[in-house]
C-alpha cells in the first residue's frame, strides 16, 4: 500500500493534474503538502496525447427563465457533434448565484452570465447571447470565444 502513496505539493499537483483540477485547488484553498494515491487516472491525465478540457461557466439562479433557456441551449451545444465549431472539449458548469454571496452580489442584476475558465484558472466574462440565437449560432460563438 506504501507504494501507491507519495507526498505530493500543491505546486505539483496542480501541474499534474491541468489547469481546471488547479484552480478547483485554489478555490478550496488546499495548503501544504497532500498525501495523494497515485492511480491511474493521475496518470492518464497527463498525457499529451489528451485534448485539455476546457471549462464554460454559466452563473444562474431559480426561476430565472433566460437562465433556463440558455442553460438548455448551452448543453444542446456542447453536445452538437460534427461540423466546424463542434464543442467536444469543453465542459459546462452551471453556478447558482443564490449559494455565494460574492457571486449575488456581481451578478444579481447581470444572469445569466458566461464566462470562459482561462489557463490561468481565472475567468474572463462573454458576451451576452441574444435568448433568440439558435444552437448552431451559440455553438459558433462558443467555438469563437476559446480560439481567442
Amino acid at each position: 500500500m506504501a507504494a501507491l502513496v507519495s507526498s505530493v505539493s500543491p505546486a505539483a499537483l496542480a501541474a499534474r493534474l491541468g489547469p481546471r483540477r488547479a484552480w478547483i485547488m485554489n478555490r478550496l484553498s488546499i495548503r501544504g503538502p497532500l498525501l495523494v494515491a497515485v492511480t491511474a487516472a493521475f496518470s492518464a491525465g497527463g498525457g499529451s496525447g489528451e485534448e485539455k478540457r476546457r471549462q464554460l461557466v454559466l452563473y444562474k439562479k431559480p426561476g430565472c427563465c433566460l437562465c433556463d433557456g440558455l442553460e438548455e441551449k448551452l448543453h444542446a451545444a456542447l453536445s452538437l457533434a460534427g461540423g466546424p465549431h463542434s464543442l467536444p472539449s469543453v465542459d459546462l458548469q452551471v453556478r447558482d448565484i443564490t449559494g455565494n454571496p460574492e457571486w449575488e452580489m456581481l451578478y444579481q442584476y447581470e444572469i445569466p452570465v458566461l464566462a470562459k475558465v482561462l489557463p490561468d484558472g481565472t475567468e474572463e466574462t462573454l458576451p451576452r447571447l441574444s435568448p433568440r440565437l439558435t444552437v448552431e449560432l451559440i455553438q459558433k460563438k462558443i467555438a469563437a470565444a476559446f480560439e481567442n
